[in-house]
């Protein structure tokens, strides 16, 4: 059972929440033209603090190499000043999205001439705890001011001083534009109580999302009694039918693997049907030593990796089920498509699969079969993300199955109710 929280820590976070909500109310009521007019002055604020914001990530990626932080979590953790404009312009592409309040979901006029419409409102309060992804503070504002929802942001402490700067740019550009500043709240006191306050604070937060490593995510899921949409971990395979155009698979496995491998959505396995291995392990090996990736590869794979010059290890089954973060892979051959289903069903997060294949029956049985929240065909897993899908921004990946399932972004972050209208009928 945990530890009592802290009192002061609960009266602190409670009276944040209660600010946010007041703040959340005032949100609730803009019209679209306002809440896009306000996301782009806030981008023009966050490029403007530009110095301010690398000054803290400077001070946050020395603490993080000073206690031995991987070179994984430093590319996350890190900010330069194209990222921070990168940063900047999904504000701007979140104020070009369609707004999603106010939007019918459905409707009709009964018999009796009640007209039903299901509409679409914010969530209210929602509460974003996550680790040292800087560029999530200000994901995760700029989609909640757009869906009309006040956020408490609950960094990791390694992202202390870039998501301070972060914050204070915006939350300052708020109060020039008239708006409430505590539509943005960043959490920064009360070390884990403060976390688990608000986890628990029932009633004053509507809704919570965590957005990290498994064990961060397993704490909040378990610990919260703040509703919460689960964000997982992406333990991400790429099956190589024996029908793929091997040109394609290799190029897709590598991007999968090489082009940003700290990110959920980097491929963790590579599955080669063993009708190919001869052809395409050589290939595919030694372009993956050459771009500095150690393998864990089950025995049969060994003198192909050997061949290859790769530094590797012969897997463990723990390993096949591992979130590397870094330029690791594992790698293991399947008779056919139904061992490599089998393999994704037993190692892998729900996340995103993908198969490379020309058969058109492979693809439909892998799309169909495959129980994930993105399954791609012929494509790299990196496209599972909320820019790439078109969604501007993206407030986390959700690898559960209830009221939002892969990219979140506008949408998902309301709720909808439903207004009748009547002319004095009764029942």
């Amino acid at each position: 059972m945990s530890a009592a929280i802290d009192p002061a820590v609960v009266e602190h976070v409670t009276a944040l929440a209660d600010r946010a909500r007041v703040a959340s109310r005032r949100l609730a009521l803009m019209s679209r033209a306002d809440k896009d007019a306000a996301l782009l002055r806030l981008a023009d604020a966050v490029e403007a603090a530009t110095p301010a914001i690398l000054a803290g990530n400077a001070g946050d990626l020395e603490r993080g190499r000073g206690a031995g932080m991987s070179e994984s979590l430093q590319d996350r953790l890190r900010l330069d000043e194209a990222r921070v404009a990168a940063v900047a312009q999904a504000l701007r592409d979140v104020a070009a999205l369609p707004d999603p309040v106010g939007e019918v979901v459905r409707g009709s006029t009964l018999a009796n001439g009640l007209q039903i419409r299901q509409v679409r409102v914010p969530m209210g309060v929602i509460g974003m705890i996550y680790e040292a992804r800087p560029n999530v503070t200000v994901d995760a504002a700029g989609l909640c001011l757009k869906s009309g929802n006040a956020v408490i942001l609950r960094g990791g402490s390694a992202a202390a001083g870039s998501n301070h700067a972060l914050v204070e740019a915006m939350r300052a550009s708020l109060a020039e534009q008239g708006l409430p500043a505590d539509a943005v709240t960043l959490l920064e006191e009360g070390g884990r109580d403060a976390a688990r306050a608000l986890m628990t604070a029932r009633g004053h937060v509507d809704l919570v999302i965590p957005r990290g490593g498994a064990d961060l995510i397993q704490t909040v899921v378990r610990e919260s009694t703040v509703p919460v949409i689960e964000t997982g971990i992406g333990v991400c395979h790429v099956y190589v039918d024996r029908a793929a155009d091997l040109d394609k698979a290799l190029a897709i496995t590598l991007n999968a693997k090489t082009q940003r491998p700290s990110v959920c959505n980097a491929a963790e396995s590579l599955l080669v049907h063993r009708d190919v291995a001869v052809d395409f392990l050589p290939k595919v090996l030694t372009d993956l030593a050459g771009a500095g990736v150690r393998l864990h590869v089950s025995p049969e794979v060994a003198p192909h990796a050997d061949a290859a010059g790769a530094a590797y290890a012969i897997a463990s089954e723990a390993d096949f089920g591992t979130e590397w973060h870094g330029l690791e892979l594992s790698v293991a051959l399947v008779d056919d498509l139904d061992e490599a289903m089998d393999r994704i069903r037993r190692f892998g997060t729900g996340h995103t699969e993908a198969i490379v294949t020309e058969d058109r029956g492979a693809a439909r049985r892998f799309t169909a079969e495959v129980d994930a929240a993105v399954v791609m065909v012929n494509a790299s897993t990196r496209f599972t993300d909320g820019g790439e899908f078109g969604f501007g921004a993206e407030i986390g990946i959700s690898t559960q199955k209830l009221h939002a399932r892969g990219p979140m972004a506008l949408p998902e972050l309301t709720t909808t109710k439903w207004v009748v209208d009547g002319d004095g009928q009764v029942r």
